[in-house]
């Protein structure tokens, strides 16, 4: 029977295509009698002002207008569905979009924050991350669970709200052409810092160390996986103790992303890393107790585990941070997580409750304790396909960029396996609300969401294709030149992963693959540990499958997942233990060069050619099968306030401002 969408679904729909303005999306649920939060929770969504009902690209200099105050504290999504996805031709995901291109150029002067909540009038803050932490420095970090538990300690020059507008964090305002930060032809950028900011430990912050980070990061030795992010620098001067000056070799459309954001944009100490550089960086104690500038300070770390923090006494606000300590707590599962959050008040913040549709619907609803919130968010669940070949080894490795993969190097082999992959069915009946099927890798913003891309789910063609390469059937498996086509593929253990497992190892199978199914604990699979098989850097299958998206509004960085200019630094191997961002070990002239153009392209119209051309490039040629255009679900304590969720940052980016009702 086919199942009808409610008149708040449709609703729901068209906000988050974007086809409401404010007004409309306030007159019609206004009509529906929806509730307060409801409402507000559809307006974050919609976006702009009342006449913004379509995004826009993003102008030169990218970035937003400042904020002149923290975010106010998020409203919490409701616990109805969203609406079911539509068919995934021409254009990708349809929903849930974040909010696209950063809007107009910062103004001069940054209004000071207002009053915090009070400091350390609350005691425990309990986070839980099913995801254990394993490092704390950001420059090592291998995904949100090391970013997270960075953020409370360590910070950035600047950060990104939830409209992608820049906030200043340790810099006194935001750059811009106005105030003279950013020069008018995009090559250099001043930054003027925050006076009286000290480190957890008493030492003084200033721009030495926003110098030494540079150099720090670009150490080739240190292998830092933020390094292409602070290679674009070609130099830094040291203005005075509160100034310093980044140069560019050519205009720079991301001026911004060196230092911005929780996901590598954080300083580092100086006075505590100098004798850490290079060869040395991974060895540093402070990788597992970083001092910080941050409102939380490290008591103890046990990695794969927890974090326990305590209030930074040093920290700049005297009216942050609200909580006296923190527990960061790893490790279990999604589902037990949403229950932890929802259902028994056992923590205050749930992250990534990536649960399937029907146990989270029943979760939320019988929820006493805490609330979904649900974030549009940038990311995607996709398979990545190996060019190297995992079962061949090179001086003690595999998956080496030196060897070829022995079928996935044929494109009519991966055209197979894409159209084989039903993302339909996975989106529909494993994600509901927190997702739907896509065929872009790059999903937002969404003026760099490709139209183009198309997907049919067919294994009849996909047998046929497979045909056509020479892999006949003999028996029940394919076969060419005597060689067995198998596959492994590999994940994390959560219940939705292994369930579109299931769902796509029965298609492949079907077409004469048989397929092995293999499931690594996410502390593993996630870590940074040059010496262990099983973390995605390595790659040692012929697919594995995660979420990633890019970290800010003007999307070159993670657009380096499939760069090769640079084959030692780009592609993970041993040479760099693994810290190259290209885990495909993709290789395209083509796409390079467009990279090239978009790294320095200040049109907008041609940045969006670029980056749509880009997507269309890795889709096409099956460097990567997207699955589902995620949205970022959290169970959170309704008593917790503050919290004002941003898909550019890690959700614990704003803690200072976080705060508990009585």
């Amino acid at each position: 029977m086919t199942e009808h969408p409610s008149k708040f679904e449709l609703l729901q729909a068209e906000v988050l295509a974007g086809k409401l303005s404010r007004r409309a999306v306030l007159k019609r649920a206004t009509a529906l009698g929806l509730s307060a939060p409801i409402i507000a929770g559809l307006l974050a969504a919609c976006g702009g002002d009342d006449d913004d009902t379509s995004p826009t690209a993003t102008s030169a200099p990218p970035p937003a207008a400042t904020a002149t105050t923290p975010p106010a504290a998020e409203p919490t999504a409701t616990t109805a569905p969203a609406p079911e996805p539509t068919a995934t031709t021409g254009g990708g995901s349809t929903a849930p979009t974040a909010t696209t291109a950063p809007a107009p150029e910062p103004t001069a002067t940054t209004p000071a924050e207002p009053e915090g909540p009070g400091r350390g009038l609350g005691d425990l803050l309990r986070i839980l991350y099913w995801q254990a932490p394993t490092i704390l420095n950001p420059h090592f970090a291998q995904g949100d669970k090391d970013s997270s538990a960075s953020s409370l300690v360590l910070e950035p020059l600047l950060g990104l709200d939830p409209t992608g507008t820049l906030f200043p964090v340790l810099a006194a305002e935001v750059p811009s052409l106005e105030n003279g930060g950013v020069s008018p032809d995009g090559t250099s950028v001043t930054y003027k810092l925050k006076q009286g900011v000290t480190w957890s430990d008493g030492e003084p912050f200033t721009a030495a160390d926003v110098e030494f980070t540079w150099k720090w990061v670009t150490n080739v030795d240190a292998s830092a996986v933020t390094i292409a992010s602070y290679q674009v620098i070609e130099s830094l001067e040291v203005v005075d103790d509160y100034t310093v000056t980044l140069k560019f070799a050519s205009a720079n459309p991301a001026w911004f992303t060196p230092f911005t954001g929780g996901y590598g944009g954080q300083i580092v100490p100086k006075h505590i890393l100098e004798n850490f550089q290079g060869a040395k960086a991974r060895d540093a104690e402070f990788n597992l107790k970083p001092i910080g500038t941050g409102p939380f300070k490290v008591v103890e770390f046990k990695p794969g585990d927890v974090v326990t923090y305590e209030l930074n006494e040093n920290f700049r606000d005297p009216s942050r941070p609200f909580f006296k300590r923190v527990e960061f707590k790893g490790g279990g599962d999604a589902t037990s997580a949403a229950r932890a959050g929802i259902q028994t008040g056992e923590t205050d913040w749930a992250w990534n409750l990536q649960v399937e549709k029907a146990v989270l619907e029943q979760i939320a609803a019988e929820g006493e304790f805490g609330e979904l919130s649900i974030l549009p968010g940038n990311s995607v669940e996709r398979i990545l396909v190996n060019r190297a070949d995992p079962n061949t080894e090179v001086d003690g490795a595999r998956s080496e960029p030196s060897t070829q993969h022995p079928y996935l190097s044929d494109l009519k082999v991966r055209q197979a396996f894409a159209m084989a992959t039903d993302r339909e069915t996975i989106a529909t009946q494993l994600y509901g609300p927190a997702g739907i099927a896509t065929t872009n890798l790059l999903v937002s913003p969404t003026v760099f969401a490709s139209p183009n891309t198309t997907h049919t789910f067919d294994t009849d063609a996909a047998a046929a294709l497979l045909d056509e390469a020479g892999w006949v059937l003999d028996g029940n498996t394919r076969k060419k030149d005597g060689v067995e086509m198998k596959a492994l593929y590999q994940t994390t253990i959560n219940p939705v992963r292994q369930k579109t497992q299931e769902i796509i190892k029965a298609a492949w199978e079907k077409i004469g693959v048989p397929t092995e199914l293999k499931s690594i604990d996410a502390g593993v699979f996630f870590s940074s540990d040059a010496g262990n098989p099983d973390t995605a850097a390595h790659f040692y299958a012929d697919f594995e499958m995660f979420t990633n998206g890019p970290a800010n509004p003007y999307p070159i960085d993670y657009m380096l997942s499939w760069r090769s200019s640079d084959p030692a630094v780009d592609l993970a191997q041993k040479a760099n233990d693994w810290s190259g961002s290209n885990y495909c070990r993709y290789v395209n002239e083509e796409y390079n060069k467009l990279w090239e153009q978009a790294r320095t392209e200040l049109d907008t119209a041609k940045q969006a050619e670029l980056f749509i051309g880009m997507n269309d490039i890795v889709v096409n040629d099956v460097a990567e099968i997207p699955l589902v255009h995620r949205a970022g679900v959290t169970g959170v304590n309704k008593k917790l306030k503050g919290h004002n969720r941003s898909p550019w940052e890690p959700d614990t980016y704003d803690v200072r401002n976080w705060y508990m009702e009585s």
